[in-house]
């Protein structure tokens, strides 16, 4: 079997507390706090965002991760913050050694992992476009047949012989982007660049990764953005708290990821049950919020036309006259509302210490593929009144797949536009004129 890449049993250490912070002030820091018996104020961030306490001084980061890459195949690479994504990346592009283990690769490596790596603020657009582009290994003379495409895709025409410490952000990262795009290597290596600029730009982006897919490169991808690994991948690798959890198609794997969430999200000291990230008097409090499909399995990938159910368990503080709740859906890119339902649980008198459960159903959700994040609202029966609790992104969103896993990804979306399929029935075509 031909191979692209391979990494057999790959083990990566990093030391806690040492000097070597890159910077003499947080050296200084880290070597005050240790002579003090304190905790070092520079250890890295852990999974999920919380600081990692030890008392040793190792972390792996990586633990017995193997890969097996075929050439063409594009693999995506997903996992909580701090799971190891980009620790893997960096060691498949050399840019860091591994304590433990081998990585054999087949064909010339071109990596994307911090956009605008090496760029100098005092030297102009042009300038940097050289400078950038050597440091990801083109040639002189491939920059110069690329230099007029590199620009225009930035869009920077205007602005090339301008310093790039005039640069706004979103100049800055265009152009940095636009040289790494430019490169044609046989692997291509990209960690979270798909959010780089405004939405137009994020467009040109997605474009251009769907071309290097359809030119048969291979390529491993690391995103947050789900749907275009959903789009863009056949095969993904779910990675938590260093190892692999999961290494197969990419719906099966996004599942597991999504699972994996929802444990660590939907739990007894997770935010749905922190006070701190709710809002509303505190009178009633949603205790659980599961996502069901049409037989009552947790799970939150549903495709268009699905039956989905949203399973909420609430504590009553006091006694009430009566119980509603509004469920609405955001757009995962704005943010906005853009579906909403609000039924009456009880019209009855509720008693103080009550432990319920309701359940609001959607039938047949007719949503375009994409994810929607859940707000949801307890409340008395006016509505307007009391808002006792408030869940707000606090769950994993709902996602809607295309029917197809395997999708031609298409950044313009041809002719389906807009968050909601609506019912339609063509009439005709009929008889032109006699």
């Amino acid at each position: 079997m031909d191979i692209a890449l391979q990494v057999e049993n790959l083990w990566k250490q990093y030391r806690l507390g040492t000097l070597g912070h890159g910077a003499l002030w947080r050296d200084l820091q880290s070597w005050w706090a240790r002579r003090r018996g304190r905790e070092d104020p520079n250890l890295p961030l852990g999974a999920g965002g919380e600081v990692r306490r030890f008392r040793a001084d190792r972390l792996w980061a990586l633990q017995e991760v193997s890969l097996t890459v075929r050439p063409g195949e594009v693999v995506g690479i997903i996992g909580r913050n701090g799971a190891g994504k980009s620790t893997l990346l960096k060691l498949i592009a050399r840019v860091t050694a591994p304590t433990r283990g081998l990585i054999k690769i087949k064909g010339r490596v071109a990596s994307l992992l911090e956009v605008g790596t090496g760029f100098h603020h005092e030297l102009t657009g042009r300038e940097n476009v050289y400078l950038n582009g050597a440091i990801l290994g083109m040639s002189i003379a491939e920059i110069r047949r690329k230099f007029d495409r590199i620009v225009a895709f930035a869009g920077l025409e205007e602005f090339i012989d301008t310093p790039i410490k005039r640069y706004s952000s979103g100049m800055y990262v265009r152009l940095a982007f636009a040289v790494a795009a430019h490169l044609d290597p046989e692997i291509l290596v990209v960690d979270e660049v798909l959010a780089a600029g405004d939405a137009g730009f994020q467009k040109k982006c997605l474009g251009t990764m769907g071309r290097a897919v359809g030119e048969g490169r291979t390529i491993l991808l690391v995103s947050h953005n789900l749907k275009a690994i959903h789009s863009l991948c056949q095969r993904t690798l779910v990675l938590e708290q260093g190892r692999v959890i999961a290494d197969g198609p990419t719906a099966a794997s996004l599942e597991t990821y999504r699972q994996a969430l929802h444990r660590a999200q939907i739990e007894a000291d997770s935010e749905v049950h922190n006070p701190h990230y709710r809002r509303g008097t505190g009178t009633v409090r949603f205790t659980a919020v599961d996502l069901l499909d049409g037989e009552g399995r947790e799970t939150c990938q549903f495709a268009a036309g699905d039956t989905v159910r949203l399973r909420f368990a609430y504590e009553v503080g006091r006694k009430l006259d009566g119980l509603a709740i509004l469920v609405a859906l955001r757009s995962g890119e704005t943010q906005e509302i853009i579906a909403s339902a609000r039924q009456v649980i009880t019209r009855e008198p509720v008693a103080a210490g009550q432990v319920a459960t309701a359940v609001v159903e959607f039938p047949s959700i007719l949503l375009r593929p994409g994810e929607y994040p859940v707000y949801a609202r307890i409340s008395d029966l006016a509505g307007a009144h009391a808002n006792f609790d408030v869940v707000d992104g606090l769950t994993p969103p709902l996602i809607i797949w295309d029917e197809g896993a395997a999708a031609e990804f298409d950044p313009d979306l041809g002719g389906a536009a807009g968050y909601v399929s609506l019912p339609s029935r063509l009439l005709g075509p009929w008889p032109g004129p006699e």
